[in-house]
């Protein structure tokens, strides 16, 4: 059974870190959400560690830049882990043996900013690519806009790195955008191969409990089928946010059958507590 919360404060003492999620979360990609920096700062006071987790296509670096760019000082946090950081280490440690990728980014320049300091090619070329490096969509765009793409790719028998396993995410006014997880599930329904990187896939949540060395964590997110699902098979407790991916649904009716509802479609489990906002 959820319980319901209404600050983290309530159960801070429980758990040796609290994981936060970024989008949906914190901020809502352009600002953050009011009265959350005050929140994580009132916690750390009192001793309390955190940490984020989040499926970004981007190195932690960045992130924990963009963070601090938001009004979050860069000392509120332990460990800022990615699923594009964790994908960068495995190309690095050898892991991945493909040297040539296609990249599919939010922002132009943003794979080039990712790669800079790795021994692999990015070519506009599908053609001369070993395979597709997966780590943003730019706002806006329809999955159709990218179905041309994944036929050739799928033609070439490609592999797919996807760094964002999110199909959607939160935007400032109340919008969601398609998000990389989107295509890549296509992919993968289609019979392609995907390789994914961050939630709910458990070795981004092993390399947490590593950097933390701490396996009593408690992941605070938004998307039932992402933090939640995660944290489950983790072994964590879970906090959802119901002002992020899902403030649409959460705004009108009761809150359990909203929750109940959307477990039910998502096939992910409940979280251990539910808080409006994070606070």
């Amino acid at each position: 059974m959820t319980r319901v919360i209404k600050s983290l404060s309530e159960i801070a003492s429980d758990y040796d870190a609290i994981v936060l999620d970024q989008w949906g979360v914190l901020h809502d990609g352009s600002a953050a959400y009011p009265g959350t920096a005050a929140a994580l700062k009132h916690l750390m006071a009192r001793g309390t560690r955190l940490a984020v987790l989040s499926n970004s296509g981007k190195r932690a670096a960045p992130n924990r830049a963009r963070i601090a760019a938001m009004g979050f000082s860069s000392g509120l946090f332990d460990c800022v882990m990615t699923s594009g950081e964790a994908l960068w280490r495995d190309i690095t440690n050898g892991t991945i043996p493909e040297r040539h990728f296609f990249p599919v980014e939010r922002t132009k320049g943003d794979a080039r900013a990712w790669a800079s300091d790795l021994a692999i090619d990015l070519t506009p070329d599908l053609n001369s690519a070993e395979a597709v490096l997966l780590m943003g969509l730019p706002d806006g765009t329809n999955l159709s806009d990218w179905q041309p793409l994944l036929e050739e790719a799928a033609s070439r028998h490609l592999r797919i790195y996807c760094s964002n396993p999110d199909k959607a995410s939160p935007r400032a006014g109340g919008q969601t955008v398609l998000s990389p997880g989107a295509l890549a599930d296509i992919y993968t329904a289609a019979g392609g191969d995907v390789v994914y990187y961050g939630k709910p896939y458990k070795p981004v949540f092993d390399a947490l409990e590593h950097a933390l060395g701490t396996n009593r964590l408690l992941m605070v997110g938004d998307s039932l089928e992402h933090d939640i699902a995660g944290a489950v098979a983790a072994g964590w407790d879970s906090v959802l946010i119901q002002g992020g991916l899902y403030a649409a649904d959460f705004s009108t009716g009761d809150a359990d059958r909203t929750l109940a509802r959307l477990s039910a479609e998502k096939n992910a489990p409940f979280p251990t507590y539910r808080l409006e906002v994070l606070r």
